[in-house]
């Protein structure tokens, strides 16, 4: 089972030094900040998938992640220069997409197929995904009604991508690309879905991905996985796009997945309220101490005379040198607590976590962690506080995700 990290340009400054919180002034973004697989070792991850809208942004509309010399860069050299991958996760594949969810609200895809095999092509990835078009509905009970029932726009989106996909696959070897072809299945149900699979199967697809999931409860995508298996050829791969149920795994892998992306367990990190930082068996909420400098709450309270700047940096100092203290053996649980909640008034945070963080701090899960990030930063990853730190803690997530992934299907291994 191969596990997909969707890249978004996220990377971390190896300058950035933690107590100073300033960086190194020849740094160079491009040249010198770091991927995931470039800190984790070994990378927690079987591969990358980028997305044209990420890239090249939508005509008209939703703007580019790369810069403009970025996607130059990504075009002259290709991705596996541009991601550095000869230099450190050479075993790594790189898979595209055409991002179907940021046009999902048109009548059409915005891309053409040529463009999105251009695309594909002078990146010189090993994989590409067809376009697609979502639909945006799941009801199992449709399977026992008429296709009349079935919402008109739903057909025509699985109508659409099915010829979408059997244009890709006729330019596609017209142009004798270099790049292995995936197709889109999207349905609205169990049997919606393994019909969908069993068409693009008829094209000559031989690894499908399943869309439009994400959504979904668990029991439904595994109803739904069952029904396709039926459909299934021997020699067909399913993935599995944005999802991420390690403790499914083994059910999935029975179901013919081999394959899976997701970028849940990087953005967990500093997007989630409590599961911030992963272990084997659980998780733990970060401890939320925020920069004075470039906060809006504590600005807007500041110009209403609501708080004073100088307190502020004040108990931000005291939160942070009583948590390196605490990591070193000094400071004890409650002093941390106090001056974390303190300045948590201040700031006029809303949420209670005090039981959560106490958890975190009883815990040290920092202490016990071997990943690569971990030993290097020690207590600062626990720390919820700008993108140096809460990205540090979205790659040690990774690298938990990983394992979690790996035990898993070595369980599975073991029963058979």
């Amino acid at each position: 089972m191969q596990f997909y990290f969707p890249d978004s340009q996220d990377q971390v400054d190896p300058s950035f030094d933690f107590v100073t919180e300033r960086r190194s002034i020849h740094r160079v973004r491009q040249r010198d900040d770091r991927y995931a697989h470039e800190i984790i070792e070994p990378p927690p991850y079987d591969g990358l998938l980028i997305s044209k809208p990420i890239v090249d942004g939508l005509p008209g509309g939703t703007a580019a992640k790369y810069t403009e010399a970025q996607r130059n860069r990504l075009y002259r050299g290709g991705a596996r220069r541009f991601f550095r991958l000869d230099q450190r996760g050479e075993g790594l594949r790189i898979m595209g997409d055409c991002g179907a969810f940021t046009y999902v609200r048109e009548h059409k895809p915005v891309y053409t197929v040529e463009e999105v095999l251009d695309f594909y092509e002078e990146c010189g990835l090993d994989l590409g995904i067809t376009m697609d078009h979502l639909i945006f509905g799941y009801d199992a009970e449709l399977d026992t009604k008429s296709a009349s029932d079935v919402p008109e726009d739903w057909r025509f989106r699985q109508d659409l991508t099915i010829d979408l996909a059997a244009e890709f696959l006729r330019l596609h070897r017209v142009r004798k690309c270099r790049f292995e072809p995936m197709a889109v299945a999207h349905g609205w149900s169990p049997l919606s879905y393994a019909g969908a699979v069993t068409r693009l199967q008829s094209i000559g697809y031989r690894r499908i991905a399943l869309g439009g999931m994400v959504p979904l409860k668990t029991p439904d995508i595994l109803d739904s996985l069952k029904e396709v298996s039926v459909a299934l050829d021997p020699d067909v791969e399913l993935h599995l796009l944005g999802i991420t149920r390690t403790a499914h795994v083994q059910d999935f892998a029975g179901f013919g997945v081999t394959s899976f992306d997701s970028t849940s367990p990087f953005r967990q990190a500093f997007m989630d309220e409590r599961d911030n930082y992963y272990t084997l068996d659980g998780s733990f909420v970060a401890l939320r101490i925020p920069q004075v400098d470039g906060n809006t709450r504590l600005r807007r309270l500041v110009t209403a005379g609501l708080a004073d700047q100088r307190s502020a940096r004040r108990l931000e100092r005291d939160c942070l040198g009583r948590l390196r203290s605490y990591d070193e053996g000094g400071a004890g649980v409650e002093a941390v607590l106090d001056a974390i909640l303190e300045y948590a008034e201040l700031l006029g945070t809303s949420k209670d976590l005090s039981t959560e963080y106490r958890r975190t701090l009883e815990a040290k899960p920092w202490q016990q962690c071997p990943c690569t990030v971990c030993r290097k930063i020690g207590v600062e990853v626990i720390v919820f506080r700008g993108a140096d730190r809460n990205r540090r803690r979205g790659f040690h997530n990774l690298a938990v995700f990983s394992e979690r992934l790996r035990r898993e299907l070595e369980r599975a291994d073991t029963r058979v």
